[in-house]
């Protein structure tokens, strides 16, 4: 059970080996199966155009996502060394092991700072979703050249670029935008730009709400493993919703087409696109928790 002590000095949290065992074991079941196919993908040398993004844009190891933590400050009776995931940042205390919020590095008190104001920033912002995942369409507009060049469109070449032409981009965030072919660029509604991303990024965005796994490994393991796959699973639907949206077939891989050329396609990616952004509202908010926690505004701690 979940015990706590009133000494000043010392985590509020005391797990019990039965507890922290437990959560350590069903997060391993939660992402092994994850980890297991893209070390599966990466000895045959084979691409998932879907999933393999989740690994190679945000960086962090496979290994490093099935580590489990229980977030600072909280004991880990009767645990050793050899029994939590992360070590070297891990120290015993009370008859157990526990990870100090006050070992946050000093010089990242910085990013936090700006982590809460970005991230506080976009929850005070209401959702935006009339993009219709216009993006991955603006990214192969007018060009031969594309990015995923061994899947096929499920259009032709002069249709998929007429979807281009007959709507209106109205991208908001700049790490999509910033693939847009040239002749894509001039037909967004507005001009993005690396300095001024914060100010356009908002909750409605599939990429923003896939980006809050990015802000939970940014502090792992001072998040709780818990949070982290939280984000995680989110990103795997935001992605799984801008793929299915997307000019690519992606039947082969068992992905049915959201056809936003259409105005049943285009209602049923706004609805996705809500689901989305209601699902990363709670995970935006224990992140800040959390971030604010290792900055010293308050004591709670997500677990």
């Amino acid at each position: 059970m979940l015990n706590t002590t009133l000494s000043p000095q010392a985590p509020t949290t005391r797990l019990s080996a039965d507890i922290w065992q437990g959560r350590r074991a069903a997060h391993r079941q939660r992402m092994g199966p994850w980890v297991a196919d893209r070390q599966l993908r990466s000895g045959k040398q084979a691409k998932h155009p879907v999933y393999d993004f989740l690994f190679e844009y945000y960086g962090l190891r496979p290994s490093h996502l099935l580590r489990w933590s229980p977030g600072a400050d909280v004991v880990l009776e009767n645990a050793t060394p050899e029994d939590v995931d992360w070590p070297e940042v891990f120290h015993t205390i009370h008859g157990g092991m526990v990870l100090d919020a006050a070992d946050f590095p000093k010089h990242r008190q910085k990013f936090l700072r700006w982590g809460i104001d970005y991230l506080e920033a976009i929850a005070g912002r209401p959702p935006q979703l009339g993009c219709f995942g216009l993006h991955e369409w603006a990214m192969v507009y007018r060009e031969t050249d594309i990015r995923h060049n061994r899947i096929p469109l499920r259009l032709s070449r002069s249709e998929t670029d007429a979807v281009v032409e007959v709507g209106i981009l109205s991208c908001t965030h700049y790490d999509a935008y910033r693939f847009f072919t040239p002749a894509a660029v001039p037909r967004n509604r507005q001009e993005l730009s690396r300095v001024e991303a914060p100010q356009h990024d908002q909750p409605g965005c599939v990429h923003v709400n896939m980006d809050l796994y990015k802000w939970a490994f940014q502090i792992a393991p001072f998040c709780s493993g818990e949070l982290m796959a939280d984000a995680f699973e989110l990103a795997i639907a935001a992605r799984e919703l801008d793929m299915r949206a997307s000019p690519y077939d992606l039947s082969a891989f068992g992905f049915t087409p959201i056809r936003i050329e259409t105005r049943a396609g285009r209602d049923e990616y706004v609805e996705g696109q809500r689901e989305i952004a209601k699902r990363g509202m709670p995970i935006r908010e224990r992140l800040v928790a959390v971030y604010r926690s290792l900055r010293g505004d308050s004591n709670d701690m997500d677990s």
